[in-house]
Formats: structure tokens, C-alpha cells, sequence
């Protein structure tokens, strides 16, 4: 370890994230040194029954993204590991916790934290035989998900799974807004404080406020209702996280936390409220780690979202890491609905904007409810052609994507699943390389965008 009269702090994130860089420029911009744990510079050695951590620092602070990952017991088997050696801000344990929303559920509830009603059965009959407990409207979760991924709002004639491909799912009772008009509250807390806050409003048909669905945000930082601000607080003690984004929404009897995020991302927050959390959780760190910090010039830090690139960021002799992954003109990729999964070939198209089903297999997941109608313009059809829309979530390699994808007959096609640039945006296209080595193909699709 290093001198704890002059502590460095590490941030466990294997990611390139605006989260993670603010945080080790606030390191840096109160006075102390920083080191960004990174699959390209972290290593741990046993040797002769001694642990050493490469790079070392004296507190870490976790910011792996277990949501996003096909198999998130990687990321905290990693987390514990470190954990072992180091102290951990949001340690694996309160971590794991936090990621799978039932567990979120049951240790708010066993706290006496108010959540809505929820049943996770094992058995889909169980799941389903329950479904009349939550009326007409519920709401029918993936345990893990991300963005709002992973969340159906499914009607009383509507069946559900125990599981969602390889995840459990559950039922949660859906409380309906008086003015109809969806929305919540994200509080963020760091060290039983809270930091920021602000009010997200879902738009349009969306009933989801999530910042990353279009959620509209307004600052409620000053403004937050009676018992809120505790109920966050509470929240985060409870669960044993450090630091969180907690989501709260107004019910007939009050206040419920909906979740509580161990990773929630700063943009929306700053955009909306002019406070970025990273010095807060760096101050934190480097208190644990036997630093002192002037509470004025966390709070001057803080009226700035710092997301350069740090100067603790590993440099690598090959590609640069931030580069996005390379994937094929045809790729084998999991699509996952309400009701199963499916592994199927799909054809990436970067003229399309969004990605397509075909009807068949949408019927066959169970990607409902159809959330709107959208007019798509293609080449053959000049004055465009109406389609129903619906959330999809798609598996590429290790990453999820949950994306609002049109439905259409693709039976004529040689792909029943056409991905466009909603999730190509995050990759390379590499038009040589092709999952189904298909040596030729008569090509059938259409290039196609959303009219505005």
C-alpha cells in the first residue's frame, strides 16, 4: 500500500465511461494521485503466499457496469478479489445486492424502506397463475437490467415467464400516475448525503422516465417532496452502498423506491441540476483512504462534469481500447421478449435507424406491447409504410442492447432480424467477416429510415 498520509485512489472500471474519467480527474483535481483499473494494467499476483495489486492504490472505488454483462458474476468475482486486498467503495457484496432488483426489493422491504408490491417465482406457472394480484396494468421485470432495459408493461391477458432468456424475471404492481403523465424521481446520495436530484418525465406513448428513453429532466434538488430525501438515504444504508442513484416514485400512499442503482451515470444529473456527484464520491475515497479535502473546493469541482481523458489512464501499445468492438455484416446474436429467447443470424445495416423484427419471431418472444406506429421511408417506398414498434432487448457477444425496434413480415428475407444503426452505433462493421459463412447471398433488404 501506498503512504496513507498521502493516499491514491483507484477506480475499478474496465470501461470507458464519462462516470469513470470524472471521477479520476476529481482524484487529480483535489491534490491526490488516481489510477484507473483497467483490463490492460491490472494484474494480482500471488506468489509465496503474498497478494500483491497491480496498480496499487489505497482505496478503491467500484464502478463495474454488472448490468451490462451477459455474465455479471465475472465482474463481481473480479470486484472481490480486489475487495480482498483493498478497501472498496460499493463492495461486492451491497453491489451484487443493488444489481438484482428483487434482492434490492427484499432488503429495502425487511429495512421497512416502502417498495411496491413484487413476486419472482422460479416457476412460471407460480409467476403467472399470481398475475391478477397486480390488476390490470403490471409491470414484468428482468432481475438484472440496465436503462430501463429488461421492462415490459404487460396488461392482464398477458402471460409471463419465470425467466427471461437466461435471467429471472419478475412481476412488480405498476402505480399509474394521477395526470398521466409518467414519472420519478433519481436522488443521488454519497456518504448519507444527498448530492443531487431530479425529476424525470417519460414523453410521449413512453412509460418509462429513464433519461436514456428521452425522459425529460428538471432540477428538484432544493425542492425535493417531504420524506424523500430520507427514503434515498435510507435506501442506500440499507442496501450498503457508499454511494447511489436512487429512483423513487409517488404511489396513492406515498413514496417507493423503485431502485437503487451502485452505478448511476452522471450526464442526466449534471444536464439537469449542475452538479456532478464525482468529486463528492472522490472526497469520500480519499477520506477512507486517511486524506483531508476542503468541502468549498469539492463543492467548485462539482459545478463541473469533468470527462476529459485523465492523465491516469493506462496508455496501451495496440489498438486504442476506447475503440468500439468490430462485428460482422451477418451476426449470430440472442433476442429476448416477454415470454423466451431466440439465437438467430442477423444482418447489421448502417442505413437503417433502427432495428427490425420479423413478426414471426416477435409473436414468438413476446416483444408486446406495441408501444407505437411509426411511418419508415425506404428506397422502394417513397411515401413511406406504417409499423408497429416494440421493445426488444438483443445479445451481441457479452454486451445487451434494449432498443425500440419496428415489426414487419421478413419472411421474403434472409435475416429475420436486421440491426440498425440503434445498436450498430456502438461497433465497427466489418462487411467482409460474416457469422453464417454464407458464401452468397441474394440480397433482399431495404434501406430504410424513420421520417421525422
Amino acid at each position: 500500500m501506498t503512504d496513507a498520509t498521502d493516499p491514491t485512489i483507484g477506480v475499478l472500471s474496465l470501461h470507458t465511461s464519462k462516470e469513470s474519467k470524472a471521477i479520476c480527474n476529481a482524484v487529480t483535481a483535489l491534490g491526490y494521485e488516481a489510477e484507473w483499473f483497467r483490463a490492460e494494467n491490472t494484474a494480482v499476483d500471488v506468489r509465496e503466499g503474498r497478494a500483491t495489486l497491480e496498480p496499487d492504490a489505497d482505496v478503491i472505488v467500484n464502478r463495474l457496469l454488472l448490468s451490462k454483462q451477459e455474465q455479471p458474476a465475472e465482474g463481481l468475482g473480479l470486484a472481490a478479489t480486489i475487495a480482498n486486498l483493498r478497501p472498496m467503495l460499493n463492495p461486492p457484496g451491497p453491489t451484487l445486492t443493488a444489481t438484482y432488483k428483487f434482492a434490492t426489493a427484499t432488503a429495502l422491504a425487511e429495512a421497512g424502506v416502502p417498495v411496491p408490491d413484487a413476486l419472482l417465482a422460479l416457476a412460471t406457472d407460480r409467476l403467472d397463475a399470481d398475475r391478477g394480484h397486480f390488476g390490470d396494468t403490471a409491470v414484468y421485470k428482468t432481475a438484472i437490467g440496465t436503462h430501463g432495459g429488461g421492462a415490459w408493461k404487460v396488461d392482464a391477458g398477458n402471460s409471463v415467464n419465470a425467466q427471461v432468456g437466461p435471467r429471472q424475471a419478475f412481476l412488480q404492481e405498476f402505480l399509474s400516475p394521477g395526470d398521466g403523465r409518467h414519472s420519478d424521481l433519481r436522488v443521488y446520495v454519497v456518504d448519507d448525503d444527498v448530492i443531487a436530484a431530479m425529476s424525470r418525465t417519460a414523453q410521449g406513448e413512453e412509460w418509462r422516465a429513464n433519461v436514456a428513453l428521452g425522459g425529460e429532466t428538471a432540477d428538484v434538488t432544493d425542492d425535493l417532496p417531504d420524506g424523500v430525501a430520507t427514503i434515498a438515504r435510507e435506501a442506500t444504508g440499507a442496501v450498503g452502498l457508499d454511494y447511489a442513484g436512487v429512483d423513487v416514485i409517488e404511489g396513492e400512499e406515498g413514496w417507493y423506491v423503485l431502485e437503487v442503482n451502485p452505478t448511476a451515470g452522471f450526464k442526466g444529473l449534471y444536464g439537469a441540476t449542475g452538479i456532478s456527484p464525482a468529486p463528492y464520491i472522490a472526497k469520500l475515497a480519499i477520506e477512507r483512504a486517511g486524506g483531508t479535502v476542503d468541502d468549498g473546493t469539492v463543492a467548485d469541482l462539482a459545478a463541473t462534469l469533468d470527462d476529459s481523458r485523465p492523465d491516469c489512464m493506462p496508455e496501451v501499445d495496440t489498438d486504442d481500447p476506447t475503440d468500439p468492438v468490430v462485428i460482422g455484416y451477418t451476426e449470430e446474436v440472442v433476442v429476448r421478449g416477454t415470454r423466451g429467447t431466440e439465437t438467430v443470424y442477423a444482418k447489421s445495416d448502417t442505413g437503417a435507424t433502427r432495428t427490425s423484427i420479423d413478426a414471426s419471431l416477435a409473436a414468438d418472444i413476446g416483444t408486446g406491447p406495441i408501444k407505437d406506429i411509426v411511418k419508415i421511408r425506404s428506397g422502394s417506398v417513397k411515401q413511406g409504410r406504417s409499423r408497429p414498434v416494440v421493445d426488444l432487448v438483443v445479445g451481441i457477444g457479452g454486451s445487451q442492447h434494449t432498443v425500440t425496434a419496428s415489426v414487419e413480415d421478413r419472411s421474403h428475407m434472409d435475416y429475420p432480424l436486421l440491426l440498425g444503426r440503434d445498436i450498430l452505433e456502438h461497433y465497427h462493421v466489418d462487411v467482409t467477416r460474416r457469422a453464417d459463412r454464407a458464401a452468397t447471398e441474394v440480397d433482399t433488404e431495404e434501406e430504410e429510415d424513420t421520417e421525422e
